[in-house]
């Protein structure tokens, strides 16, 4: 480790997420030394993106332009050098990529990225790159049909999520792949290699085409996450000699190789500096969030959304279960849930005046399980579980029409905590000895909030900034890549990186109530599962 910890060494995380391109450079103490972005609809209006994206008529169709990526790259990089930044001392880069979405490299791309001429940009050399020049992106939901044909041919939508760790969705690049090869024959024709939107940034760097990591190759329908392979099935059932055109995946912390001669002699990078794996922008905000076995992330937004470090997987209709991006052995689950903010504004204006220290208020001044009260409040179709509509239910199950103020907003905070928990428990989540919970978003700053969530969890609640996470989390796994082999874990290598703030602890007793009221909560889920059905 002594080398790493050379204050001299650089270490750079790209992000090529929806909006934007940024990038984080860390010394080898973990201090960022360097930020830098290029937002996409400002600073490329040529290619006419809004938020990143184009929307095509039936509003189901969503993609980007692939040389807008790659024209971004040369724009970072020019501004980097602008700025003075000393790319000869970066010993290791990684990055991340929004997830699901899928470039397809034309024939031929392999040999001119084998031979980029280092007095070109990027942009002019790969303009003839690409055999589909839009890559569908994660906001595509055009693929229903192709949806049905992968579940049937797995043999149902549970099957597929036991074999691929979700069932299958629209935005997911197998189902994506399947419609391009239907509706664009002769483009699937002139494909060459497939790769996901972090495996392409990656290849840029490589100057030769790089491996679709375990974790981002989890989100494509098509990676059984246990042999940690291709599933035979899913491709069969996807598109022909797709085995060929996505190449054998490989570990997140894989050293892909050394960074292309074009960076070493147009930037001035070092010949020495090394290719790590990139993955997908989730799995790299597990890793810039450091979750460690047995964390669980929440994050407070518009919607919530719940990451999980976990063991044994257990996969179901709701949910995603990736490959962990920093550790072998081990995996990570995702749960979103579509009534998070919102609803908890819309309560707050109901029966808390508009103020949240009323609202924070009743949290405070109602006990432990809210005198045995539950509600589920799904404002807009709910995603985990798939449901709508208000439910409250007292004490003795009975379903009532309304509560009192203070009861309503204890039932929605605690319900929406006991639904983020028995769901991370169904996917095979456990709390441990040393559980964190690590609350990010919005409504992290309301400790009274944090409070319900450590109490329900019956674990310590640390809060975290994310604003960077999947750029940090990339320069993590840079300097990790260096090391993995030899056996050093993520936690070692980023235990000098700033700590999580301990915000809130379980209150005594929190356990009993809790365990009970989960078991209540799981078996009145299903009676509004029932009633939510046509």
């Amino acid at each position: 480790m002594a080398a790493t910890d050379d204050c001299l060494s650089l270490y750079l995380g790209f992000d090529f997420s929806t909006q934007q391109l940024k990038v984080a450079a860390t010394d080898g103490n973990l201090n960022v030394v360097h930020q830098n972005n290029v937002q996409f609809d400002l600073e490329l209006p040529e290619f006419r993106t809004q938020g990143g994206v184009h929307i095509h008529a039936d509003k189901l169709t969503v993609t980007s332009p692939v040389l807008m990526w790659v024209k971004a790259l040369d724009l970072l990089l020019d501004k980097m050098k602008r700025a003075g930044f000393d790319f000869s001392r970066v010993r290791a880069l990684s990055g991340s990529g929004q997830q699901h979405g899928s470039v397809y490299w034309r024939r031929g791309a392999g040999q001119t990225l084998r031979q980029l001429d280092p007095d070109k940009s990027l942009h002019q050399l790969l303009q003839t790159g690409f055999a589909v020049p839009d890559s569908p992106v994660w906001m595509d939901s055009s693929s229903s049909q192709q949806c049905q044909s992968l579940q049937s041919a797995a043999g149902g939508a549970l099957r597929l999520a036991q074999l691929t760790g979700s069932r299958a969705y629209e935005r997911f690049t197998g189902n994506q792949i399947a419609k391009i090869h239907q509706t664009r024959p002769d483009q699937y024709q002139d494909t060459e290699r497939i790769s996901l939107v972090s495996s392409f940034a990656a290849s840029l760097f490589l100057g030769d085409y790089a491996a679709i990591d375990y974790s981002d190759g989890s989100g494509m329908n098509l990676l059984d996450i246990r042999t940690r392979d291709w599933s035979g099935i899913c491709l069969e059932a996807t598109a022909p000699h797709l085995d060929r055109l996505l190449g054998p995946p490989q570990p997140s912390t894989s050293i892909l190789g050394n960074v292309s001669s074009y960076f070493v002699s147009r930037y001035g990078f070092s010949e020495d500096c090394r290719v790590v794996a990139f993955t997908g922008d989730n799995p790299a905000s597990l890793a810039g969030m450091r979750l460690q076995e047995g964390d669980i992330a929440v994050s407070l937004g518009t919607s919530d959304t719940v990451f999980l470090w976990i063991q044994q997987p257990r996969p179901a209709l709701e949910g995603h279960i990736f490959c962990n991006p920093v550790d072998q052995q081990a995996y990570m689950a995702l749960l979103c849930f579509k009534n998070g903010s919102l609803t908890r504004e819309r309560i707050r204006n109901e029966c808390a005046e508009g103020s949240w220290d009323v609202f924070s208020s009743a949290l405070r001044d109602t006990p432990l399980g809210n005198h045995g009260n539950i509600g589920f409040y799904f404002d807009t179709m709910e995603i985990t579980p798939p449901a709508v509509g208000v439910h409250r239910f007292d004490q003795d199950d009975n379903k009532v029409s309304a509560v009192c103020s203070q009861v309503e907003v204890k039932a929605l905070v605690e319900g929406q905590f006991l639904s983020k928990r028995l769901h991370a428990e169904r996917l095979g989540y456990s709390i441990i000895p040393g559980t964190r919970v690590l609350a990010t978003g919005g409504a992290s700053s309301n400790k009274d909030i944090l409070q319900v969530l450590s109490d329900v969890f019956n674990a310590p609640v640390f809060t975290i900034d994310v604003s960077n996470s999947a750029c940090l989390g990339s320069a993590y796994r840079a300097l990790h890549g260096l090391v993995a082999e030899s056996g050093v874990s993520f936690s070692d290598v980023v235990k000098k990186a700033p700590e999580p703030q301990l915000a809130v602890t379980p209150n005594p007793g929190a356990q009993e109530v809790y365990n009970h009221m989960l078991q209540r909560y799981a078996q009145l889920e299903e009676r509004v599962l029932q009633e939510s059905r046509p």
